[in-house]
């Protein structure tokens, strides 16, 4: 066996939200306009909503109390805090009205503390104008609608339910006690009034169930059982499906009368951030191990396809995913099994090590996809089971299948 070495990794992307190509660059009109009742009609008939009364809600509410005094932009090494008092106010505002992501808190700091530039991994953010209405939309809330809503965040997206529904219907549970201070002072200068919880989102809020629908702004590695005995029969749960490969997708269950769901997921091209409980523990620094030595049937490439990491994700879930400048890494969070790729003549070799052979696992799962037809997410579906199993599976119900970590 060779000698441990260490290698130079590029972990895969963080994304908040919706890809980069939903991110729209600052317009002519965003940078000259100061007026915020303005910026708001040009960001809400900007922004493709089927439904008019979300365009509405994103007329109404000013995102500007919501992102308060600061907010981070990274430049793909390091997050720079942006302070409002520091920056022209048509600037702060042109910035404010972008259909962007503004992480406000990396690793516990927010943007308003930071000094200089950080390093880490954001905690929360605002979301994009034009996510939020999305989800909302996907999961067919409307008037009259009683929502719990996972995660606060800044408060915005509440604000939005609230503009459409009505204080009275809109619950909002947040993790971070700060965070949940400062959304709650952040919702009620904006004069909305809902019950806010500060609490674990996982375990939903059980006093006010049944809910019409529970729409959650973090990503979740499963369905949380509570979820499910919250919400009334018929009524849906959107969230996003996630895990330490940093893959995801949308998915829209109907909750049935025996705590069953199911649901497909939809093609959209959306990532949150992880419930802090379903983050991934810390790993020491990866040391390389040749192992066992074959030639590769599937190009490691497909794991940059958004389905095809996906269903890797599926197929190895205590995985991380990284990347070097010639191949792809797998390491087993668990186990400490790794799996890694370098070309090889006119293909590609693989290296495992570890009880799990990760690559094999990862490599059945796109063979299947690839026999299909390499299908988008929205043939997949999720199916929550009697004895508790969550399915993910391909293009039925009874089709291939993976299960989540539960």
């Amino acid at each position: 066996m060779q000698p441990q070495r260490s290698m130079g990794l590029v972990p895969r992307p963080h994304h908040c939200s919706h890809q980069a190509r939903h991110r729209r660059p600052p317009t002519a009109w965003s940078l000259r306009m100061t007026d915020p009742a303005d910026l708001r009609h040009q960001l809400a008939t900007a922004v493709p909503v089927e439904n008019p009364a979300w365009r509405k809600a994103l007329e109404t509410v000013p995102r500007e109390l919501f992102l308060g005094n600061g907010l981070f932009q990274f430049d793909g090494r390091q997050w720079t805090p942006v302070h409002r008092d520091r920056t022209d106010p048509g600037k702060w505002l042109g910035l404010v009205y972008q259909d962007t992501t503004w992480v406000t808190q990396v690793d516990g700091t927010t943007a308003v503390d930071a000094t200089g530039p950080v390093t880490g991994r954001p905690t929360s953010s605002s979301t994009l104008p034009s996510l939020i209405v999305r989800m909302l939309d996907v999961a067919g809330i409307s008037e009259g609608h009683k929502v719990l809503e996972i995660g606060t965040g800044t408060g915005y997206s509440t604000a939005i339910l609230c503009s459409r529904l009505s204080d009275n219907n809109v619950y909002s549970i947040e993790y971070d006690p700060g965070l949940a201070a400062t959304a709650a002072d952040h919702i009620h200068a904006a004069g909305y009034h809902p019950t806010l919880i500060t609490g674990d989102g996982l375990a939903g809020h059980k006093d006010d169930a049944e809910y019409d629908h529970i729409v959650a702004t973090c990503a979740v590695r499963h369905i949380p059982p509570a979820w499910l005995y919250q919400v009334r029969v018929g009524g849906t749960i959107t969230t996003t499906i996630s895990g330490w490969m940093l893959a995801s997708g949308l998915v829209r269950l109907t909750v049935q009368d025996d705590a069953t769901a199911t649901g497909r997921f939809h093609p959209d091209q959306i990532s949150y951030m992880l419930a802090r409980p379903h983050e991934r523990p810390p790993r020491p620094t990866f040391q390389q191990h040749p192992g066992h030595t074959r030639a590769t049937r599937v190009n490691p490439a497909l794991l940059e396809d958004w389905t095809g990491q996906f269903l890797a994700q599926l197929a190895a879930p205590s995985a991380e995913l990284m990347t070097t400048g010639t191949g792809v890494i797998l390491v087993d969070v668990a186990t400490g099994s790794q799996a890694w790729t370098e070309p090889a003549g006119g293909g590609w070799t693989v290296h495992q090590h570890g009880p799990l052979r990760l690559w094999d696992q990862v490599e059945d799962a796109l063979t299947i996809w690839q026999d299909a037809g390499s299908p988008p997410h929205s043939d997949l579906g999720l199916t929550v089971d009697l004895d508790g199993t969550q399915r993910v599976w391909l293009g039925t119900p009874d089709g291939r299948s993976w299960n989540l970590p539960v």
